[in-house]
């Protein structure tokens, strides 16, 4: 049986409200619950939503924790949702509702408040182009949406630099190319990417290429016309692939498409253990202007757990050896909450990467994610820690700054470790554009290789539509004809939706 039942009654934002209650009894199995549907027995907490716990009139909903056995309310609170007639206000009072109840019930408060999007920062970005004040901004996210005055303060700073590289360019008449490379050296423990391990994918490396540079080819003749902006080739590890192999790809990107526009061109180089001096030298042949190379953590004994199969010095190797050759924005990822590491873990870390000072920082919380070996044999990992707080943020906040750092683009993800958020970080003149175009779905995305997700953007980003290839490696390969005539319907009905809003 689950561990907390919640009997849901509206007829809307359920989801909302389960992942409120995710949040606060992070770890638990929540059903929610239908009116009507038995709730059965051996359940630790039942909760309510809906008008029955509660006095009030028409549009009253209240919030309430029943006795498991005996049903007798044990606490309750309510809110009233009459005179609301937009939906969004709606829903914005109901988590309210429920967050502050759940807040009181539980005796702490959740970073980002009863935001349970993905892109907060979003929110601070449609204020600031409203022509709203930083300081209005910060107070509408305190008091609309409970979100700490730690975490406003920082989804203000984020927007305000998001909106100083979007005002650089029309980004909304271009768009943006990524392309996959699904092979990874090892499968890392936490990794929900459709990665594909080498030594026993490697196989079909060839064929896979073949099928990516045909989806390409498609791509580059259905947007001839459009500018591009910027190429990311991401993975899996795109280094995973052999010098020889990454200079053919690097040269049919660059024979197939007009770069005359670009202005970003990223490589992750992920996985120290992948790169090269030659490979390094092949990008360099190319107008590659950004790398990540991503230790994830600097500690050997995680490194070690999550399957790195990699040293500690062996990033700094790699990360010595890109400065040498002239790479001048090398980006880093890190990992908090990875098992076993604390605040003395994270320290360590910090420390080591602060003598590298990396021109961008990519700090990620931990996200559990269902497809990942830790999750799916979490029992093996039980009396590993998982750490998280609000001081290991700050941690990596004052770090980046000590580097000259501020950042630049910030997103969640479900199941994060503490609640928190993964933020970039970048010294002025670095930040990923790449990023901030798919976070603030500004420009459209066309996703090229196996898992690509194409992101149709038009109507100033009030229209998406998603348009994905298959994950399977060889299902892809296989159906890539299909995969293009997927992406012949996204154009047509892109084309479609921006010529009626540009019919000049």
């Amino acid at each position: 049986m689950p561990d907390i039942c919640v009997r849901y009654e509206p007829d809307d934002f359920e989801y909302d409200v389960f992942t409120l209650f995710q949040a606060f009894f992070h770890g638990s199995s929540i059903k929610m619950l239908k009116p009507g549907e038995e709730a059965g027995t051996g359940h630790e907490m039942f909760f309510r939503v809906g008008k029955t716990c509660s006095d009030g009139g028409s549009g009253t909903v209240s919030v309430c924790e029943l006795d498991p056995e005996s049903g007798d309310v044990l606490r309750s609170s309510a809110c009233s949702l009459a005179g609301l007639d937009d939906r969004i206000a709606r829903k914005n009072e109901l988590k309210r509702c429920v967050y502050r109840f759940l807040a009181d019930r539980c005796g702490r408060e959740l970073p980002w408040g009863a935001l349970t999007g993905i892109r907060p920062v979003k929110l601070a970005m449609q204020m600031l182009e409203e022509g709203q004040k930083n300081s209005v901004i910060a107070g509408r996210l305190r008091e609309e949406y409970c979100v700490s005055t730690e975490k406003a303060a920082l989804a203000v700073a984020t927007a305000n630099r998001e909106k100083a590289v979007l005002d650089t360019a029309d980004f909304a008449s271009g768009y943006s190319l990524y392309i996959g490379i699904p092979f990874c050296p090892s499968i890392c423990l936490y990794c929900s990417f459709g990665s594909h391990e080498l030594s026993r994918w490697g196989k079909y490396t060839e064929d896979y290429l073949e099928a990516l540079k045909h989806e390409l080819c498609y791509i580059a003749g259905e947007m001839k016309d459009i500018p591009l902006h910027s190429v990311y080739i991401g993975g899996g590890t795109p280094t995973t692939l052999s010098a020889e192999q990454l200079e053919g790809l690097l040269a049919k990107v660059t024979e197939l498409f007009d770069l005359s526009g670009l202005l970003e061109f990223t490589v992750e180089a992920g996985r120290p253990d992948t790169v090269t001096e030659e490979k390094l030298a092949v990008l360099q042949k190319f107008p590659v202007n950004r790398i990540s190379i991503n230790p994830q953590t600097m500690n050997q004994e995680t490194l070690d757990l999550i399957g790195r199969r990699h040293t500690a010095e062996d990033i700094r190797e790699k990360f010595f050896l890109a400065r040498r050759m002239g790479f001048r924005n090398i980006n880093m990822d890190l990992i908090v909450g990875l098992p076993g590491e604390g605040k003395e873990e994270v320290r360590r870390t910090l420390e080591q990467i602060r003598e590298l000072s990396p021109d961008a920082l990519t700090v990620h919380s931990l996200a559990l994610k269902r497809a990942t070996r830790l999750n799916l044999f979490r029992e093996d990992y039980v009396p590993v820690s998982f750490e998280n707080s609000q001081e290991i943020m700050r941690m990596t906040t004052a770090a980046a700054a000590e580097m000259g750092m501020g950042p630049y683009y910030l997103y969640r993800q479900k199941n994060m470790a503490g609640n928190f958020e993964n933020v970039g970080y970048s010294v002025p003149g670095c930040a990923g554009l790449y990023n901030i175009l798919i976070m603030e779905e500004k420009q459209t995305i066309i996703a090229a290789g196996s898992g690509g997700s194409s992101k149709f953007v038009s109507q100033n980003g009030k229209k998406i539509e998603r348009v994905e290839n298959v994950k399977d490696l060889l299902n892809y390969i296989g159906r890539i004809d299909e995969m293009i005539e997927r992406k012949q319907k996204g154009i047509d009905q892109w084309r479609r939706d921006m010529m009626i809003n540009n019919p000049c």
